[in-house]
């Protein structure tokens, strides 16, 4: 595993952007021919990547995207939050084939269900560009599938002397695959849910689905949302319990304890530290709809039905 450069130093986020439509106060889920009402509606920025970008920003770290974004009304919204939230946008390409992608987010409880619309390719014509600023120590990449399409990417971000992070996000015609594992050749950290997790190992003790992914990642920390978090590095495995806060929204919540985790880790906090900024972060997140909507609520109007 390479070592993180100063504390100084940028980090680099790349996925999809999503425009979120995020319904709350739902009484259960819709089912085939019956209508459902929700008491409360917002429009969030949304994608993993930028929601740990806004993470890393909250921490005092300075991060950009490297993504592509539509040109239509609901992309138009989504930058305008995202420039709110304080993350460089100077490496997004705008394109009219990369909008509007849009996921529908059912809230009851702790559970949630996603409709999701993507659109065009994942590869920004501002990739080189974005992995050669000079302020950059480490890539994240916020779910498989981007690094799916961009199958060169972890080795294009080494040669550019960056760590690279991995969330692999579930993805129902990806997680599965037999391949994943030795795609992600290079990862640096590895960050999944237990439910991926159990997906590509098996495993569903997390101590064991740890040992399995440890034998392809230096570092691994699994994400257990109300159990906490786990972490297995150089033999050893740690545990920290969630905090208990109130939970209004849990999208996003793996994507902010990812920017939590990592910020520690470059700071060389000590190991238990990391899984305990990672959960300070997550929940932060649950505590508004949307994963990042926490921290725009003070700069742009939130749009609350």
């Amino acid at each position: 595993m390479m070592t993180p450069k100063n504390d100084g130093s940028a980090v680099l986020c790349i996925g999809r952007i999503y425009c979120d439509l995020i319904f709350t106060g739902l009484g259960g889920f819709p089912q085939l021919g019956r209508e459902v009402f929700a008491e409360g509606m917002e429009v969030a920025a949304g994608g993993g990547a930028f929601i740990a970008a806004a993470h890393f920003v909250h921490a005092g770290r300075r991060t950009a995207l490297v993504a592509r974004l539509g040109t239509d009304p609901l992309s138009a919204e989504v930058e305008s939050q995202m420039r709110a939230s304080g993350v460089d946008l100077r490496f997004i390409e705008h394109s009219t084939e990369a909008g509007p992608q849009v996921t529908v987010a059912s809230v009851v409880g702790e559970e949630r269900a996603f409709l999701t619309r993507r659109a065009g390719g994942a590869r920004p014509s501002t990739l080189n560009e974005g992995l050669s600023w000079d302020e950059a120590c480490h890539l994240h990449i916020a779910e498989y599938a981007t690094l799916h399409e961009i199958p060169n990417l972890v080795s294009l971000a080494k040669a550019k002397g960056l760590t690279v992070s991995l969330d692999p996000s579930w993805d129902e015609k990806l997680i599965r695959d037999p391949g994943l594992i030795d795609a992600c050749k290079g990862v640096d950290i590895f960050l999944p849910n237990l439910e991926e997790a159990e997906a590509m190992t098996g495993q569903r003790d997390p101590e064991a689905a740890l040992e399995n992914l440890s034998r392809a990642f230096p570092l691994v920390a699994l994400k257990g949302g109300a159990n906490g978090a786990w972490l297995k590095s150089g033999g050893r495995i740690l545990h920290v319990p969630a905090q208990k806060v109130p939970v209004v929204d849990t999208t996003g919540a793996g994507d902010a304890f990812n920017a939590g985790f990592i910020d520690a880790w470059l700071r060389h906090a000590p190991q238990e530290q990391w899984l305990q900024a990672g959960i300070h972060a997550a929940s932060l997140a649950i505590q508004a709809p949307g994963g990042a909507t926490v921290f725009l609520r003070a700069a742009s109007p939130v749009r609350d039905a």
